[in-house]
């Protein structure tokens, strides 16, 4: 319930805690707790981001751990108590007059079939349930109306499923988990190291040696192929119960509406048919039809591979074979809320979602044999074709120059026996198991130990640029406003070098502070710790104008916005309309390029309106085609002033805009990555970089990083 994020610093720590988005309850609580004790110094308590900034008198002692425990108490005590708040105060919640129940992080009643007082059912219990759990229906759901799928899983938009429909659901459908394979045993384990061809002529060797009397060679042979099993056996078990470890670290929750109640629950209690709230930085537990939706983005990326989150609708959809990716009425499991909010109906759960089928795919496949393994087999094969062949010849030989039957026999044998390298299967495995412990070193866990020699083997490896090469975190590099270019270094403005101040250029402010008003991303916080919860593309513009001194909030406050139109395919730029006072309107505008720039009658360059023409056009043109030369996504950014009684944007734009200035940004590459691919080509592997991107974008980021050897940039 109570996670810390930073205590490294003396006197300062900082906790998540469970329970605490938008709860002013909770938020009161711990205030009035933690200020009580007269070593606190200050207690700032952030709704937003569930999270507790404490500084403490570290003189007299370190109370980290203490601040801990105290969280953990007022969270423990709220969790008695139920929360009261207004249905307007809590974003997702049912729609209606008067007061609705918030119950903060607890676990559903338990079901009938689990004990009494036990909240999580043992893994025995969860792989019964999830082998006894009925196939749930495949249907079009995002070609279905919003109440066919409401009355299809019997639930409300407002009142969500009751607790007993829940229940019931989750015996029928088994929890929410996605299909994962059965951990090895010990002995499966350990027969395992029995298996490589080499090891098997030892241990036919030991049975023919026991039964020609040669017991002595026999316990030789045994103890040194128990040897090689027990080193493997260790190696790979010690592994396995790492990685089964880590699994329990992470346990996601999902709040949902259950019984006209907002409650939080873990993941895998979530059922078709639940309620979904959908808020700014929730995991989405569930693949869901969406029923609301305010603003509403995704980070689909982890399950399309696309960066850009996706805005969501909710009304029905009417080709059925839609791709994935452009079923904007749905939300899968395993994305992320980066926008807006919303509610959506639960329609699968666990190894029905799209997720859990792309991993019982790659469940199902079977991986080839490695280099190692067909070496081995290989050389086993040879070895037995060999060794039969000149004991045989070493038998016949034998017998007919007068020896005895037994005596030949015993003397093939041995002779076979000694052929056999016995050392070999041990040095291997000796050798893998050392590697398998040094990468363990490096936070990288080896299941099995022929792993260990195929990573050695790699000749070409393939990176995804999108979140893999780069952050996945946009940052404005370049600026073009007031007929300059402008250049963006560690949150500075540059102009020729020298940092300028944006208060001290008119142009540049204006063009802040509208990239700012055209922008959906949410600020919370304080100064020197603000978060920004958005698209990464606005998240970028709101960093930059944070750091370059603009108080957002308050200038949101001044103008406040009316109107929004989002960008759409037959509109390549969003627009806002703001109230600029009484008597006037502001329209902020930014998106395509071209298409703003289609748009304008005037530029604004040292405050002054000048009127647009073809040589001015060229300017913005060659500015937009040499920054998006350098892989950067590039944003224009106009306005217009008009009286009060306009508010409709497509009226205001009609009349003519101002072209303030273009806005150019990076996806940051990650940092070390060019010393990773110059050690990747020391070592011999080539480097092929995967995107989606435009060919100019992808060479400038190729080129970037070295990607290439030799003369030709290999992309896919």
């Amino acid at each position: 319930m109570v996670q810390a994020v930073h205590t490294s610093v003396t006197g300062r720590v900082r906790y998540k805690v469970a329970g605490l988005y938008r709860s002013e309850q909770l938020k009161q609580q711990i205030e009035q707790n933690l200020s009580q004790h007269t070593w606190v110094l200050s207690v700032s308590v952030n709704t937003l981001t569930g999270s507790v900034l404490v500084l403490f008198d570290a003189e007299n002692g370190d109370h980290a751990s203490e601040v801990a425990s105290l969280l953990l108490d007022v969270v423990e005590r709220t969790n008695r108590e139920p929360v009261r708040g207004t249905e307007d105060s809590l974003p997702g919640a049912p729609q209606g007059k008067g007061q609705v129940a918030v119950r903060p992080v607890r676990t559903m009643v338990p079901p009938p079939h689990t004990p009494a007082g036990k909240d999580v059912p043992s893994l025995r219990t969860i792989r019964k349930e999830v082998a006894n759990a009925e196939d749930q229906r495949e249907e079009p759901w995002h070609c279905m109306g919003k109440n066919d799928v409401l009355q299809r899983w019997g639930t409300s938009a407002k009142e969500g499923l009751s607790e007993d429909a829940a229940r019931l659901l989750y015996i029928q459908y088994g929890p929410n988990i996605l299909p994962e394979s059965v951990p090895r045993s010990g002995w499966s384990m350990f027969f395992d190291q029995f298996k490589s061809l080499p090891v098997a002529l030892l241990g036919v060797a030991a049975v023919i040696s026991v039964a020609t009397g040669g017991f002595a060679d026999a316990v030789v042979i045994g103890a040194v192929v128990v040897t090689n099993a027990s080193i493997g056996y260790y190696t790979e078990n010690q592994t396995e119960k790492i990685i089964h470890g880590l699994k329990s670290l992470v346990q996601p929750t999902s709040t949902v509406i259950r019984g006209g109640v907002i409650t939080v629950i873990d993941a895998k209690e979530v059922v078709p048919g639940d309620l979904l709230v959908l808020r700014p930085g929730s995991y989405v537990a569930a693949d869901a039809r969406l029923i609301e939706a305010k603003y509403l983005s995704i980070d689909e990326s982890a399950l399309t591979g696309e960066s850009m989150p996706v805005m969501k609708i909710t009304d029905a959809l009417q080709e059925p074979d839609i791709p994935l990716a452009d079923r904007t009425n749905m939300v899968y499991m395993g994305t992320l809320v980066t926008g807006g909010q919303g509610l959506a109906v639960a329609v699968a759960t666990g190894r029905f979602t799209e997720v859990g089928k792309i991993q019982t795919m790659v469940g199902d496949a079977r991986p080839p044999d490695t280099p190692l393994e067909r070496q081995m087999d290989h050389l086993g094969v040879q070895l037995v074709y060999v060794t039969c062949a000149v004991c045989g010849i070493v038998f016949i030989v034998g017998l007919l120059r007068g020896y005895g039957f037994l005596q030949m026999l015993k003397t093939s044998i041995a002779l076979a026996v000694a052929a056999v390298p016995e050392g070999l299967p041990t040095v291997a495995t000796t050798t893998l198991a050392l590697g398998i412990k040094r990468m363990r070193g490096m936070s990288v866990l080896i299941r099995h130990l022929d792993a260990v020699e195929t990573l050695g083997s790699v000749e070409t490896i393939c990176l995804d640029k999108t979140g893999t090469i780069t952050m996945n975190r946009m940052s404005v590099v370049q600026m073009h406003a007031g007929m300059r270019r402008l250049d963006v270094v560690d949150g500075t403005i540059r102009l020729d070098g020298r940092t300028i101040n944006p208060y001290t250029n008119e142009d540049v402010l204006r063009l802040l502070h509208l990239s700012v008003l055209c922008n959906e991303s949410m600020v919370s916080g304080q100064e020197g710790d603000y978060v920004v919860e958005g698209s990464s593309t606005e998240n970028a513009l709101v960093n930059l104008a944070l750091s370059s001194g603009v108080d957002v909030n308050s200038l949101r406050a001044q103008h406040t916005i009316v109107k929004l139109n989002h960008r759409s395919e037959e509109r390549h730029y969003m627009s806002t309309v703001h109230r600029s006072n009484d008597r006037q309107r502001l329209l902020a505008l930014k998106g395509s390029p071209s298409d703003v720039l289609s748009l304008c009658k005037w530029s604004v360059k040292d405050g002054r309106h000048l009127e647009q023409d073809d040589n001015a056009r060229a300017v913005f043109e060659e500015d937009n085609e040499r920054m998006a030369g350098e892989a950067l996504r590039v944003l224009a950014v106009a306005y217009a002033v008009t009286n009060g009684d306009i508010l409709h944007s497509d009226e205001i734009i009609r009349q003519g805009l101002v072209w303030v200035g273009l806005v150019g940004m990076a996806d940051v590459v990650r940092s070390g990555v060019k010393d990773l691919i110059g050690t990747f080509h020391r070592a011999g592997i080539d480097t092929v970089m995967i995107t989606g991107d435009q060919s100019p974008t992808a060479y400038a980021i190729g080129k970037e990083l070295n990607l290439s050897k030799g003369e030709d940039l290999e992309i896919l």
